[in-house]
């Protein structure tokens, strides 16, 4: 699980990150929320944790901006604010959860991990004659398993998740290899292997940009 921290406070950030990381949850933090503008694509995470009352910007402008993108990851608020009209005016513009300071660090986790859920996928995936069982991490052509390398796997099922749309190059490569110094190329030979399983024409390429899971 990917996570993404739009926070300024220093010290509340890092702990949330550590926190996170201590209960194997992989936490990245936003330093600066101007740059969630520039970012080619958020939705590489499975939660968004933000917060409303930032340095340059409202947490209420980056939610609007962020669903008027279409970026449907879940977005958990975290803010000091307690009145109902601003829990009523995040729930409106988007928001999936709100978490009032101070709090415990255990209910963040269990929300992160309520939101996490969501996204989750029926446990077995069928396309043509391969069937993927995410919960045991198994592939099958025809019946038989297929041997597939942790890589593959971990592309397999991002993919999976975002079947239907265009994902950037980028983004799998941030999801995949944690921005790891990889080329394009290290992304086509993962496609490549998973190609042989897959049916044929089940992966689009979208040169200069990415591939879509049909």
């Amino acid at each position: 699980m990917k996570v993404l921290i739009i926070e300024d406070d220093f010290y509340l950030s890092q702990a949330l990150k550590d926190y996170l990381s201590s209960n194997g949850i992989e936490a990245e933090i936003l330093e600066d929320e101007r740059e969630v503008e520039y970012t080619i694509s958020v939705s590489e995470y499975d939660v968004i944790i933000l917060d409303l009352m930032l340095k340059y910007s409202k947490g209420e402008d980056i939610l609007r901006n962020l669903r008027e993108r279409d970026i449907n990851t879940p977005i958990l608020i975290i803010t000091a604010k307690t009145k109902i009209e601003d829990k009523e005016n995040c729930y409106n513009l988007g928001a999936d959860d709100y978490l009032t300071k101070p709090f415990e660090p255990k209910e963040l986790l269990l929300k992160v991990k309520a939101l996490a859920n969501r996204l989750h996928l029926p446990n077995i995936q069928k396309i043509g004659d391969v069937e993927i069982d995410l919960q045991n991490k198994i592939v099958k052509k025809n019946g038989e398993v297929v041997k597939l390398s942790k890589t593959a796997w971990n592309l397999l099922y991002y993919l999976l998740k975002r079947r239907g749309e265009v994902v950037h190059t980028e983004s799998i490569l941030n999801y995949v290899w944690g921005g790891k110094a990889v080329g394009d190329e290290v992304v086509r030979s993962y496609i490549k292997e998973l190609r042989k399983i897959l049916p044929e024409d089940t992966i689009e390429t979208f040169k200069g940009r990415g591939y879509r899971l049909k």
